[in-house]
């Protein structure tokens, strides 16, 4: 077996091509319970991977983390032991009056508010999610019958300006980008995507995104009620048997 990876102490053989990126390490048996014949694989700082199947094809399931930056660290690393596609499970809060409560919002392209895309690329080279693996996502939102919105969201790196809290240092100007990124349709406030997908353009992976919306944007209130959860988890794993199939197809 090859040396094992510095922060998620994995190694070639370990994981599967495909790859399901939630940030909670403690979500991940909870996705694992989705796959079959899962195990534990390794356990790391933020970093706890399990590895099963999904129709027999292995996937993987890699905690991240909170934010962009141990975010980029498990796609650069588990893209050196074999892994190509990644799709980010997570939360968000929701920026638009017609985003509700535990609705999916699956990433079109991300807005780049963070700081660790900006130490790969300019800011002027966009932060996208592969356009087949999105689709993918699109199709098994519909064949479950889940309501879900498709379109741009927004990444950022600190979690408290969401709050409506006239203490923050640039509390007028925050709240005057969040109203700005509402008027321009952002669907939704998450927090790693945008280094994952610039990550994995210019590394020429793929990589797709989606949401349940937990919380409102809109109004301050972060975390309103963890729903929608077990919908994101089956269509991200639905999504894993369509793209497989194509794969196979060559497609």
């Amino acid at each position: 077996m090859s040396e094992k990876q510095y922060h998620i102490q994995l190694a070639k053989g370990e994981v599967g091509r495909y790859v399901l990126l939630p940030g909670d390490p403690g979500r991940v048996p909870v996705i694992a319970k989705f796959l079959d014949k899962a195990e534990k694989v390794a356990q790391n700082r933020e970093y706890t991977t399990y590895t099963g199947e999904v129709d027999g094809i292995r996937v993987s399931v890699t905690s991240t983390g909170i934010g962009c930056p141990s975010a980029a660290i498990a796609v650069e690393e588990l893209a050196r032991i074999g892994a190509d596609t990644f799709i980010r499970v997570g939360t968000a809060g929701g920026l638009q009056t017609n985003v509700g409560l535990g609705d999916l919002v699956i990433t079109t392209a991300t807005v780049r508010e963070d700081g660790t895309s900006l130490q790969y690329v300019p800011l002027n080279y966009p932060a996208v999610a592969d356009f087949q693996l999105t689709m993918a996502l699109w199709e098994a939102a519909r064949k479950l019958g889940y309501k879900a919105h498709l379109g741009i969201t927004q990444t950022k790196d600190a979690f408290y300006t969401e709050e409506d809290d006239p203490r923050l240092p640039q509390y007028d100007e925050i709240r005057a980008r969040w109203k700005t990124w509402q008027k321009a349709n952002v669907l939704a406030s998450s927090m790693e995507s945008s280094a994952i997908f610039v990550v994995s353009s210019f590394r020429r992976l793929r990589a797709a995104e989606i949401l349940a919306v937990i919380g409102s944007t809109i109004t301050g209130e972060m975390i309103v009620k963890k729903v929608g959860i077990e919908k994101m988890i089956k269509t991200a794993v639905e999504a894993i048997r369509i793209i497989a199939a194509r794969d196979r197809a060559g497609k």
